[in-house]
């Protein structure tokens, strides 16, 4: 087997001081997981995490990037099943009910979004953050539109901002009570996209 290059070294153990940073903010949260912690738990020295990372903010950023980009493949990779639409939602509604909600992910979120109150910068990479899952989203719906199979009423872009507020909030308030079903969310996509074709010009 070929020895690695330094520079593929350093990106696996960037790699694994990411996923390892995850497990511990997931699980305990922003607040309560150190840099040292997340070094002693990846098996490496806390001079290794500030070699990689400036500071416990840019890896918590690196980490809910990581989460966004899994999670929109995800949804991506739902919705472009070689399937009937209506398969496609009802997987998509299933992925939503696993998904959405989990106390650790929005917890996380939270907590960021409350040091962005006084914080510009990472407000800034928060919205950027945003703005990149809004553009996979987006891209989802205009590749169903160029398919043919949905006319939407509205732009991709304001499509996609209606389904991450719908997204988004539900999470909330699943988080706060489990019992809530995820089926409000797809009850709405579909009806969207039912609208959409009852009112498309001929």
């Amino acid at each position: 087997m070929a020895r690695m290059t330094r520079s593929e070294s350093q990106a696996q153990t960037r790699a694994h001081l990411v996923a390892t940073a995850r497990d511990l903010f997931l699980a305990d949260g922003y607040a309560a997981t150190s840099l040292e912690k997340v070094a002693e738990e990846a098996g490496y020295s806390k001079g290794a995490v500030y070699s990689n990372f400036r500071n416990k903010k840019e890896l918590c950023l690196e980490v809910l990037q990581l989460i966004h980009t899994t999670k929109g493949a995800e949804v991506a990779a739902v919705l472009a099943r070689q399937a009937p639409l209506e398969e496609r939602l009802a997987a998509f509604e299933e992925w939503a009910e696993r998904t959405l909600g989990d106390v650790g992910w929005t917890m996380l979120e939270f907590e960021v979004i409350v040091l962005a109150r006084h914080d510009p910068e990472l407000r800034a990479a928060l919205g950027a953050g945003l703005g990149t899952v809004h553009s996979m989203v987006a891209a989802v719906l205009a590749s169903l539109v160029a398919s043919g199979e949905v006319t939407l009423p509205v732009s991709a872009e304001d499509a996609a901002t209606s389904a991450l507020s719908m997204g988004v909030g539900l999470g909330i308030q699943r988080a706060i009570d489990p019992t809530i079903s995820t089926g409000a969310l797809t009850r709405n996509v579909r009806a969207l996209l039912t609208a959409s074709r009852s009112t498309a010009l001929p």
